[in-house]
């Protein structure tokens, strides 16, 4: 049955306006930080929901506008009929596969980039200040020192961890430095029952879980008390207990995998949610696409949250994509999004409680772009110096440290003081250094383990080459480490 609305000349003029059926609210009204904080607006919620409805004064008649899930196709046809400006009448709208899509006489190409790029969400300036009017979550001082102290306790287990691989003392090392905001406010915004899909740049989730820095250490030194036997690399972290997939050194593999873990909470009606992160170049990867649109489609509650740092290790970004970042990526899936700056704890907690909530009350995917750098080398195979100029990696090293510019908020609040930052970071320094010895003299895990925890019983083929693998050890023993009992 044809639907026939007649409206004045004015309606039909503002319904031929430039972006699409009706005029798109600003960006900025979505991404303002007053969208997380209710009580600023009685009109604003944490869902989100209000964003994208059509302006009041056109009704919301389910046929001009589609909800956030497009209406399946109905039999036959639903037309409008619209006045044109010479007072003739159009069709302006039919039902296609996907939902209802509106005509429009003018050939016009979408362009390739938005003539404004999407703001970024902050709250604390570069000295620590809360910027006026900003609106964010309010933290206790018992959480913000523990956040403080996680990022400077993640600060130091990098420095020490990497210099330690420089004495030869762990094949490998990579660093969280310049990132130490995203580790630590991310995970404060969590529960313990969030399912968190690592890359390879967030031990400071494990730390604020109670991950302990014996446990790092036996990790990199790939000891007998490794939940790993020792199999991975060091910087691979799992466990079981904090809800911490083991770290993968395939880019991307865990984005789809997160879908399936968000899909299993949400069959089990979970109060929990799936989040995984991943860096800039891990969106250039087909895992990154399938992803998201696995998520959009089955609408699994995932907060993918992207570290967008600049760097995918000498590729700049400037080489990795001709959009708007990533955050536009997530429009093109029917994901909400948001741009944070990665650099601010304040804001990165906010944003990422607000992505929990909307993820586990409305049974979606959320994708939030953190935009943030890489101050360390890529991992210790790099050398960042030869594709980067000196003084940009030191500029984001001291005027744009995520670490200070938390402590010199804390420190207004009158939480803080050098005294007892000092006493912090002697004390961490002093665990690790006793953890790395105590993992260094560790015994190492047996041979056989390299066989085990794959088949019940272990099949013919790999009771050979344990056998053979044995024989070449006792003949060329000099080629083995003699750590590793046999």
């Amino acid at each position: 049955m044809a639907i026939w609305l007649r409206r004045s000349r004015s309606l039909a003029h503002y319904l031929k306006a430039e972006i699409g059926f009706w005029k798109v609210p600003n960006q900025r009204s979505f991404l303002n930080p007053c969208f997380f904080n209710p009580e600023k607006s009685s009109s604003t919620t944490l869902t989100g929901e209000n964003y994208g409805n059509p302006p009041s004064f056109l009704g919301n008649s389910p046929t001009l506008f589609g909800s956030r899930r497009f209406e399946s196709i109905k039999s036959g046809r639903e037309e409008l009929d619209l006045e044109d400006e010479n007072g003739g009448h159009q069709n302006q709208a039919m039902d296609f596969p996907g939902g209802r899509i509106s005509f429009t006489s003018e050939m016009k190409f979408i362009s390739e980039s938005p003539r404004e790029r999407i703001p970024c969400y902050r709250v604390l300036d570069d000295d620590g200040l809360p910027i006026m009017h900003s609106s964010f979550v309010e933290v206790s001082k018992e959480a913000a020192l523990k956040m403080f102290s996680n990022m400077v306790t993640l600060e130091t287990m990098d420095t020490i961890l990497y210099e330690a691989q420089r004495q030869g003392r762990i094949s490998f090392y990579l660093t969280s430095i310049g990132e130490e905001a995203i580790n630590i406010a991310t995970a404060a915004a969590l529960t313990p029952h969030d399912v968190v899909l690592p890359q390879y740049r967030e031990p400071g989730v494990l730390l604020w879980r109670g991950f302990t820095l014996q446990e790092f250490s036996n990790q990199c030194f790939g000891n007998k008390a490794d939940y790993g036997k020792g199999r991975q690399m060091p910087i691979h972290y799992g466990s079981n207990k904090h809800n911490y997939f083991t770290v993968s050194s395939t880019i991307a593999t865990q984005i789809p995998q997160a879908v399936g873990a968000a899909y299993s909470l949400k069959m089990d009606k979970k109060d929990a949610c799936v989040v995984t992160y991943f860096g800039d170049g891990g969106t250039s990867e087909g895992d990154f696409h399938a992803g998201l649109n696995f998520a959009a489609v089955m609408e699994a509650p995932v907060v993918y949250i992207c570290r967008n740092n600049g760097w995918a290790i000498s590729t700049p970004v400037s080489q990795q994509f001709r959009s708007d970042g990533v955050v536009v990526k997530g429009k093109a899936y029917g994901i909400r999004s948001i741009r944070v700056d990665g650099n601010d704890a304040l804001a990165v907690y906010s944003a990422t409680l607000a992505a929990r909530e909307m993820a586990i009350t409305e049974q979606k995917p959320i994708l939030i772009e953190m935009l943030t750098y890489r101050v360390g080398h890529h991992s210790t195979s790099d050398d960042s110096t030869k594709y980067r100029p000196v003084d940009e990696i030191e500029h984001w090293k001291t005027a744009r440290n995520p670490i200070s510019r938390f402590r010199k908020w804390v420190d207004k609040n009158g939480w803080w003081s050098d005294k007892d930052e000092s006493e912090l970071r002697a004390n961490v320094r002093k665990q690790l250094l006793q953890a790395i010895q105590v993992a260094e003299k560790a015994e190492k895990p047996p041979i056989s383990n390299l066989f085990t925890d794959v088949y019940e019983s272990l099949p013919s083929n790999l009771c050979e080459q344990e056998e053979l693998l044995r024989e070449s050890i006792k003949r060329h023993p000099q080629d083995y480490p003699s750590d590793v009992p046999v």
